[in-house]
């Protein structure tokens, strides 16, 4: 029986991995990502295509873009990263790797694939947060990915929460992400150490001692040791989080936010913070039935196993 490879391009890598009719990885690999050239990162993939195909019978491939995605899942038109603009990926992949090539937007490659076969697995609508330098998402309603009409639906990171707040990578200012995600947290973080708190103190050392380095880890690791100053940012982070999370509950009512990324290693430390926040602002609570706010159980494998079966149900 034949495989699906999924491919997952980021700003720094691009991951590669076959994947069954199960969800299930049976080989993965890593490249650099050629970011300056599109052409370069089309050739990256088809290389990682090829070598693969040497040892699986590969049925069709499913590309997860970080950038916006037409709506014929073909083109993307737009990445803030790469060297993507109006560019025929699936085109320029398909014609060199000789199966059929699917294009996704990588946040909604990783959300189906938590709604497959990860944390949401066992209901028909929920939305993926992922929370690492920005804050990504997807959304599935009633068994289906939403995209938009024009494909690039599901940008929830970009919600307008802070009228005139901090400025965005994407132009507008106060958007959700400036204030859940890594970088928010690594903002205040480093603003603490900044000041010379001996709240900070903990914080900075794990950080070598310069302000200037610290970092999400530096936070999780300080929480996790009890450190009431690191616990507190991650309290903070979980808060937007939570706020966030009952905005959208009010216009998609889903069964479960799940939530990945790499600050959700946090575990719980974020996650009930982000929790009792939604609680708190929930339209019509007590009167309602309330989502769960869970983890994401695929990690990094989540684009992967996502882009690898949108490729198959093609």
């Amino acid at each position: 029986m034949g495989v699906t490879v999924g491919i997952d391009i980021g700003g720094t890598k691009i991951g590669g991995g076959v994947v069954d009719d199960s969800g299930q990885v049976r080989e993965e690999t890593k490249a650099e990502t050629p970011a300056a050239n599109a052409a370069d990162i089309a050739d990256a993939v088809v290389a990682m295509v090829r070598d693969l195909a040497t040892r699986h019978t590969v049925e069709a491939v499913g590309v997860g873009a970080a950038g916006f995605v037409d709506a014929d899942r073909s083109t993307v038109l737009f990445a803030p990263n790469l060297a993507w603009r109006d560019e025929p990926l699936r085109e320029r992949v398909e014609s060199r790797v000789g199966v059929p090539v699917v294009v996704e937007n990588d946040a909604n490659a990783a959300a189906w694939g938590e709604f497959r076969y990860g944390g949401g697995h066992d209901v028909d609508d929920m939305v993926l947060l992922t929370v690492g330098t920005g804050l990504g998402g997807g959304i599935v309603l009633d068994g289906e990915l939403v995209r938009g009409a024009h494909g690039v639906g599901g940008e929830v990171g970009h919600l307008r929460v802070v009228p005139d707040g901090h400025r965005c990578g994407c132009g507008n200012k106060g958007c959700w992400e400036q204030y859940a995600s890594g970088s928010a947290l690594v903002r205040e973080a480093r603003s603490l150490a900044r000041s010379g708190s001996p709240q900070a103190a903990r914080i900075v050392e794990l950080a070598g001692g310069d302000p200037e380095e610290v970092d999400g880890e530096h936070v999780t690791q300080a929480a996790d040791d009890g450190d009431a100053a690191a616990r507190e940012l991650l309290e903070d982070l979980g808060r937007w989080l939570g706020e966030g999370i009952a905005t959208l509950a009010a216009v998609l009512d889903p069964a479960a936010v799940v939530v990945g990324g790499g600050v959700a290693s946090a575990g719980d430390l974020l996650l009930e913070p982000a929790r009792q926040a939604f609680a708190r602002q929930l339209t019509g609570r007590g009167h309602r039935p309330v989502l769960e706010i869970r983890p994401a159980t695929l990690g990094n494998q989540a684009g992967i196993v996502g882009a690898a079966d949108l490729a198959r149900r093609r």
